[in-house]
Order: C-alpha cells, then sequence, then structure tokens
C-alpha cells in the first residue's frame, strides 16, 4: 500500500483557514467532498464523527502533527487528506505543542485491516524528522503531493 493510492491531492489544504481544532476537522471533510472524493450528502456524519473520535482522544502524537482518523459507514473507499497551518492549532496533543500539520483519514466501516494499514503507513512517514519539516514547509497542493510520491518512492526502495 502507498500513500499515494489514498490520498486525494485535489483535496489537500495547503492553507487552513480554521484556527481551531474542530474547524480543521470540517474544513478537511469538506474539502473532501468538494473535489468529489465523499458525497456531499455525507459531509455533516463523517465531521460529527471524526469531532467525536477526537473527543475520545487527542489525535495530535507531538512534534506538530495529529492524524484524526475513522472507520464510517458513509465512507466508500479509503480517502485521506493534508491540511496545513502557518499558525499552528491546538490539538491538544501529547506533547501540548501546536499542531502543523495535519493528515485526515477516512476509512470504510467494514475494512479495518485496509484502515490499520494505511494508518501505520502514515505513521512510518510522519516518524522522519525530514518527512515532518518538508510537509510544514510545503505551501501548495502540488508541493505536498509530490511529497508523498517522493516518500513512496522511497518506501519502494
Amino acid at each position: 500500500m502507498k500513500l499515494s493510492d489514498f490520498f486525494v491531492t485535489e483535496s489537500i489544504v495547503p492553507e487552513l483557514k480554521s484556527s481551531d481544532r474542530n474547524g480543521v476537522l470540517r474544513e478537511l471533510v469538506e474539502s473532501l467532498a468538494r473535489c468529489g472524493a465523499l458525497a456531499p450528502e455525507h459531509t455533516e456524519a463523517v465531521v460529527r464523527a471524526v469531532i467525536q473520535r477526537e473527543n475520545q482522544g487527542s489525535t495530535g502524537f507531538g512534534k506538530g502533527v495529529a492524524v484524526p482518523h475513522i472507520k464510517h459507514a458513509n465512507v466508500t473507499t479509503m480517502l485521506a487528506t493534508i491540511g496545513r497551518s502557518s499558525q499552528g492549532v491546538d490539538f491538544a496533543a501529547l506533547d501540548r505543542a501546536p499542531v502543523f500539520t495535519v493528515v485526515l483519514l477516512l476509512s470504510p466501516a467494514d475494512d479495518p485491516d485496509a484502515h490499520l494499514a494505511a494508518m501505520e503507513r502514515i505513521f512510518r512517514h510522519l516518524q522522519h524528522d525530514n518527512f515532518r519539516k518538508f510537509l510544514r514547509q510545503a505551501d501548495t497542493q502540488d508541493a505536498i503531493r509530490d511529497l508523498i510520491l517522493e516518500a513512496d518512492e522511497i518506501q519502494a526502495e
């Protein structure tokens, strides 16, 4: 499994407008709906589910990154997007530092193995300081897409 298998380039938000956690989550889900990756009629239910999941425990694992993720009945295929905030957002991260990169993963409810595989792939790349640094610096959809493709190439080696 490669990152490019489930990341939706058209939905990437190179500069988030929202300055709070719930607003960021809504902005990312809506970006997936706007580009046609998520059915618009399911946007509200998915936003509520992502916020509910985040209320159970922060997905801000530290180092300026959060990875909110859910399995949901209204999601028919695995989808991921990235939002970048140059100002930082309070995600109640484990290290209490602001989050600058948010990777949202939505998976079908009936495929937990694929969800876990995608999470493992995402976390494997986010563990690398350079990947996180370049994501934080990338300020266009194309630049972020190129980082995802480069990560896939490195993984294949």
